[in-house]
């Protein structure tokens, strides 16, 4: 909100609506009572019915710091704590965060920040005590666990901070986590060569169990779009735009406890994008949608036998680890697909900024650190994947995979 006049106090932000696929997302800024703001997102069928369901989820809003006047000094981490998620998890169901962040940071307070902090008084938290913990757990573990750990923390001093009960975030200031001192290092993600790519599939292709549970088609769609795994198994039919080669990354699926699989609107902002498909893959899905007989295209590309959205742990563990384990291709996962889809494009001469777009990063140098061995619409991507026009599985083969 920086460089504008900042809302009053329980004041709402004017209601933006773009087109997202066939639906419409609205978004607007509204500031709580205790001076935060909430970024809230909805969808609907047409623009009236997105920025109403925008002004619903406002009304049913839990203040970040309802129960701040309970939160002293003196009160117990752990009391802190369950506030703090409770209003999170409040917040989560009305679609301004993600429930798979709720489910993360209740299970890293619960096992990791809870039995050092939970029994300490709020004031006794202070930076020293913050920092051996995040320290001892980035030895114990690892880099990502020791900032989860620190994140965790940070929000729950934050709400102790919105309540009056401290003047500072005891976070601030702790020392750096740094990978080097971690007991276990973040394995760098490899990336298939061409000739790999094309014997991967050769070997799909001639593998009876893999045609049976359509792996042949899930693999050749993670390696022409470069998703995610939640949102490839959350594209839906209408995101397919023939004509125009591409698809819209519109939403991704997570496993959230107690619901089962939901779908959202993506990672970030920069998550909702349009992919350019090579034609192979264009012929692929347009060959697939004439075989299942598609008439309803807000229903998954890929579903379950019961034509739901599948579930990747079951697809992962019954499906794609017995595959790689036949075909001699043990350490190729879903993530190395999308590697290889960014270090393709690389090779190709696209620019860290094309890939970033294509991938969903918001930060070019996440690409670059990780991916590599805005918003620019180039079809160069669609071609440097041409190449893989001969392998595309010929005939008919069935089309479900098993949950």
């Amino acid at each position: 909100m920086a460089g504008r006049l900042p809302l009053p106090l329980g004041g709402t932000g004017e209601i933006s609506v773009k087109k997202v696929g066939t639906s419409w997302s609205a978004r607007a800024w509204h500031r709580r009572e205790d001076g935060t703001y909430a970024d809230v997102r909805r969808r609907g069928r047409t623009k009236e019915l997105a920025k109403q369901a925008v002004r619903d989820a406002i009304k049913n809003l839990a203040p970040s710091a309802a129960a701040g006047a309970q939160v002293t000094a003196m009160s117990l981490v752990d009391e802190v704590a369950q506030l703090w998620l409770a209003g999170f998890r409040a917040d989560a169901e009305n679609g301004i965060y993600s429930l798979g962040s709720v489910d993360t940071y209740s299970d890293t307070y619960r096992n990791h920040v809870k039995p050092a902090l939970g029994r300490l008084r709020v004031f006794e938290v202070t930076t020293p005590v913050v920092d051996r913990l995040c320290q001892a757990k980035l030895k114990e573990h690892s880099v990502s666990l020791a900032k989860h750990v620190k994140a965790v923390i940070s929000h729950i001093m934050t709400f102790a901070m919105q309540a009056e009960a401290i003047d500072r975030n005891p976070v601030h200031g702790i020392a750096p986590l740094t990978e080097r001192k971690a007991k276990t290092k973040r394995k760098k993600a490899r990336a298939l060569t061409r000739d790999q790519v094309v014997d991967l599939l050769s070997k799909l292709d001639a593998d009876e169990e893999a045609r049976r549970r359509d792996l042949p088609d899930l693999v050749r769609f993670f390696i022409a779009t470069g998703e995610r795994r939640g949102e490839a198994l959350g594209a839906h039919w209408e995101d397919f735009d023939p004509e125009a080669k591409k698809l819209r990354m519109s939403g991704n699926i997570i496993q959230a406890r107690g619901k089962g699989i939901v779908r959202n609107d993506g990672k970030s902002e920069s998550s909702a994008r349009d992919i350019a498909l090579p034609d192979w893959c264009v012929q692929m899905l347009l060959e697939r949608m004439a075989r299942l007989g598609v008439t309803d295209l807000s229903k998954p590309v890929f579903t379950n036998t019961r034509g739901g959205y599948l579930n990747f742990a079951n697809v992962t563990n019954r499906v794609w680890v017995p595959f790689r384990t036949r075909a001699g291709y043990e350490w190729v996962t879903f993530h190395t697909l999308r590697k290889t889809f960014a270090t393709l494009l690389d090779e190709a001469g696209l620019t860290a900024r094309q890939v970033a777009d294509l991938l969903g990063h918001s930060q070019v140098s996440m690409t670059q650190d990780n991916y590599f061995g805005r918003g620019q619409e180039s079809r160069a991507g669609a071609e440097a994947l041409a190449f893989l026009e001969d392998f595309q599985e010929p005939g008919e083969r069935p089309r479900k995979v098993g949950n």
